[in-house]
């Protein structure tokens, strides 16, 4: 352990892998984000803290069982030339229910509906939304988590990367909730930013691989041009209440 704290090449590499598990991180805190703004706040700030705290959890685990985590990329059959293996399912279950939730929210959102808390009472509206986190937390986790594999050797600097990300996702999880919350056009891109997400993990699957930096280039781009927006309408709002 103390010759990786002396270690500049340590250092390095753990200041690396948790600028990329924060950066990976963002799809894990816009989907919770989303998630919750159905549901009240007092549930809304229980359920971020379950999310986040499940997605600690998660990633630690697999980092655990890293001989079992690499094995889940051993082919287990075949189809029209392409070998499919464990986390090739995983994510493509993944990319997939993210596509259906963002476009039944999306769906939502257009159609004025009040969504699930319409029909469920709000003990089950939370149950639910936790067990949707829990689905979403294991694909990224399980994507984070490769990543971190294959860009570190030392299981210490994977943990503290891990855990450094998962700190500054849950600081940052509940103004990005309150910001979605509070500017409808937002959540409907950020709805927007899940179903590329989506998209990229079922391509990943079919060993199609996305460059994450393209993804997350448009997330950026889209991101400053909807916050000069927003305080654009901010500005105009205040410019009539003065001339009023």
């Amino acid at each position: 352990m103390m010759h990786l704290l002396t270690s500049p090449e340590a250092w390095a590499a753990l200041l690396t892998l948790t600028a990329l598990e924060i950066v990976l991180g963002i799809d894990n805190v816009i989907f919770i984000s989303v998630i919750v703004s159905r549901i009240p706040e007092q549930q809304a700030y229980r359920a971020r803290q379950i999310g986040l705290a499940l997605a600690l959890v998660f990633r630690i685990l697999l980092l655990s069982v890293l001989v079992w985590l690499i094995g889940l990329t051993a082919p287990v059959f075949s189809f029209a030339s392409y070998d499919f293996s464990w986390r090739d399912l995983i994510l493509i279950g993944g990319g997939l229910f993210l596509i259906a939730k963002a476009t039944h929210e999306i769906h939502a959102e257009v159609e004025a509906d009040e969504g699930e808390g319409d029909h469920k009472s709000g003990r089950n509206a939370f149950f639910w939304v936790i067990v949707q986190i829990i689905v979403i937390d294991i694909v990224f986790s399980l994507d984070s988590i490769i990543t971190a594999i294959g860009m570190a050797q030392d299981i210490e600097i994977m943990v503290a990367a891990v855990v450094i990300a998962c700190l500054i996702m849950y600081i940052s999880s509940g103004p990005v909730s309150r910001f979605v919350a509070e500017h409808p056009t937002t959540k409907m891109l950020a709805l927007a930013f899940l179903v590329l997400i989506g998209v990229a993990l079922v391509a990943d699957g079919l060993a199609f691989h996305i460059p994450r930096g393209y993804i997350y280039f448009a997330i950026a781009f889209s991101a400053a041009v909807e916050f000069f927006n927003v305080l654009a309408k901010r500005n105009r709002r205040k410019a009539g209440k003065s001339s009023a």
